[in-house]
């Protein structure tokens, strides 16, 4: 019988979330239950979330020290103990990281085999979806509107800012560094992009929108929403979908501005998740898909190899370093 690796979090952290933090172990394979089916983790999403998980109850139990990091997989089918399911189907389930799981039948999303899998947790998964839903249900955006977006090159906003181009609006990003702004703008279309770590951020950012923003889409809270929302237009829309800034440091900080410029500006300021909408999740995959055999968007994939590389994966995800949506490859995609 195969062992069953398994990645701990040993230690929440109160600031920024370190390897240390974490701790591989070789641990038992799971047994299945009446109603339960056993899975074989395939890819590994990573996200931000991951660490507002170590910091309490969000819209999911928090992660405590000593238990299997949380996480959400592409994974197969090995062995069924429920209806509906049997082995070799592939499933989108709450495994953890580690290699196998047995996942109550109920919590476990049946997936289409669709090649490459990776795109089941970018454009056609998580990422696009959060991104479709979040500007377009949540953002409303209307041709001629100024959309911008931060962590612009991250998981989300690397879709963003490409969907609001395709509905005829003017895409501005944010992201840090000046090499990820050109790369915002000569791969991925965007109208302009900012530096948040330049010491003239908020002008630049007043001088990339000129005729205000209409539409902010946030991923980062703290200084970067703070600065959106003094340039905000009358009846304008801010989608909050994240605060990246917030996670990795016990320092919370709220930006100024809150509650008048709402209500001096009559802003909008609405948070949600993908799962609200997921009604209209194969909305969302049929359109992603058309823009992406258009060349409207494009579907940027950061992945690592091995379970042993979540944890720096994680970390390194935090500081900005990857492009597009960040997973790990934990076993081969089935034949």
């Amino acid at each position: 019988m195969p062992g069953n690796k398994q990645i701990l979090l040993v230690e929440r952290p109160d600031e920024a979330l370190l390897t240390s933090h974490f701790q591989t172990r070789d641990g038992q394979m799971p047994e299945v239950q009446i109603g339960e089916v056993l899975v074989r983790s395939i890819l590994l999403s990573l996200d931000a979330a991951n660490r507002a998980w170590m910091q309490g109850a969000t819209y999911r139990d928090a992660v405590n020290a000593g238990e299997v990091m949380a996480g959400g997989t592409i994974a197969e089918v090995v062995e069924s103990r429920a209806d509906g399911f049997k082995p070799g189907d592939l499933v989108m389930a709450e495994t953890g990281w580690q290699e196998f799981a047995s996942v109550p039948a109920g919590k476990v999303h049946r997936l289409p085999d669709y090649r490459p899998l990776s795109n089941l947790l970018s454009v056609l998964g998580v990422a696009g979806k959060t991104a479709y839903h979040g500007l377009i249900e949540v953002g409303q955006p209307k041709a001629g509107e100024t959309v911008v977006v931060s962590a612009a090159a991250g998981s989300v906003g690397s879709y963003v800012g490409p969907i609001a181009k395709a509905l005829g609006c003017r895409a501005v990003g944010i992201a840090g560094g000046p090499e990820k702004c050109e790369w915002l703008v000569d791969e991925l279309g965007f109208d302009a992009a900012v530096d948040y770590k330049s010491p003239d951020f908020f002008r630049e950012l007043k001088a990339a929108c000129p005729d205000g923003i209409d539409i902010y889409f946030d991923n980062t809270g703290g200084a970067i929403l703070e600065a959106n929302l003094f340039q905000m237009n009358m009846k304008g829309r801010i989608v909050c979908c994240g605060a990246v800034s917030q996670y990795n440091t016990s320092e919370l900080s709220s930006p100024r501005g809150l509650p008048g410029l709402v209500v001096v500006k009559r802003l909008r300021m609405e948070g949600f998740i993908v799962s609200d909408f997921a009604a209209k999740d194969a909305e969302a995959e049929k359109q992603m898909l058309a823009w992406a055999a258009t060349g409207k968007i494009k579907v940027i994939e950061d992945i690592l190899d091995g379970l042993e590389s979540a944890p720096q994966g994680l970390v390194g995800l935090l500081a900005g370093e990857n492009r597009g949506k960040r997973m790990v490859r934990v076993a081969p995609d089935p034949a």
